[in-house]
């Protein structure tokens, strides 16, 4: 591994290297995605990382990457591959006269790669708690053992204001599901092995995103920090479940729904043509 506190600085992040670890501190600023700035900092030990890549990136820059292993990180996990590539937390992006030096710690990295395969346990802490943030529907908050669901009366289901705030143990939750707000209909759901299946505008253990309700920097990380408590108390917890099946009548509502927001130009053609499918798949 390369010397004891070296550091390569690039656009939006520097990486320290110490021996066992690679340090990322994220900068704070105006260009810099909103999620680096809520992460601040992360230690990423060697026994997390499954690989690292070097390869030319858009407009005279290259990208260092590390891919982490399967199971080593609560955020990359809770975020189940949703994430633009832009936010990625673990690319580096340099100017490509600075290649050689990039790949010179590309070879450091891999050379002290010593661990493969899923992990058993997250290597990688989780967002320092308390967290919080404002969904569509309600205030979620955590406290590092308690989520806590408080409805917006301008939001809220009549089911979800029925059910009255909720509260959640993390010791009684089997995993956690993130579906990013910056598709159709995101939301963060807490999953118990004895619920059944609901749409999460009716379910009381779920929070609907909105435009401008639910933001990655503030939805994911509270995600990932609920995961890793969950996963603390029961190493067997699920990250994510798939979501209800639905009829055929109810796919061709939300179909139609969705057909409104493309033709008022909210939704994109390829946002429309994704979700279509994936409701259509739900069949």
């Amino acid at each position: 591994m390369s010397r004891m506190g070296d550091v390569l600085a690039g656009f939006h992040a520097a990486w320290e290297f110490e021996s066992d670890s690679v340090l990322i501190r994220y900068e704070r600023g105006i260009r810099t995605p909103k999620l680096f700035s809520a992460l601040g900092e992360r230690r990423i030990p060697l026994a997390a990382v499954e690989a690292v890549t070097l390869e030319p990136g858009k407009r005279g820059t290259v990208v260092l990457r590390i891919t982490p292993r399967s199971g080593a990180d609560p955020l990359t996990e809770a975020a189940a591959g949703q994430l633009k590539e832009p936010s990625d937390p673990y690319r580096l992006v340099l100017p490509a006269e600075r290649d050689a030096l990039a790949e010179y710690y590309a070879d450091e990295l891999r050379a002290g790669l010593t661990e493969s395969g899923p992990a058993e346990r997250f290597l990688v802490a989780a967002p320092e708690v308390p967290l919080s943030f404002k969904a569509y529907d309600a205030k979620a908050s955590f406290d590092g053992r308690t989520v806590r669901f408080r409805w917006f009366w301008t939001g809220a289901s009549s089911a979800k204001w029925k059910a009255g705030d909720q509260s959640f143990a993390a010791s009684e939750l089997s995993g956690v599901e993130w579906r990013s707000p910056e598709v159709f209909e995101g939301y963060l759901r807490l999953l118990r092995a004895e619920d059944p299946p609901a749409q999460p505008d009716q379910d009381p253990a779920a929070v609907v995103f909105g435009l401008g309700y639910g933001a990655v920097h503030e939805s994911l990380p509270f995600a990932a920090a609920v995961l890793a408590a969950v996963r603390e108390r029961r190493p067997g917890a699920a990250v994510a479940a798939p979501g209800p099946r639905r009829g055929p009548a109810d796919v061709a509502e939300r179909i139609r729904h969705l057909g409104e927001l493309h033709r008022a130009g909210l939704v994109t053609d390829e946002e429309f043509s994704a979700k279509k499918a994936e409701l259509l798949a739900e069949l």
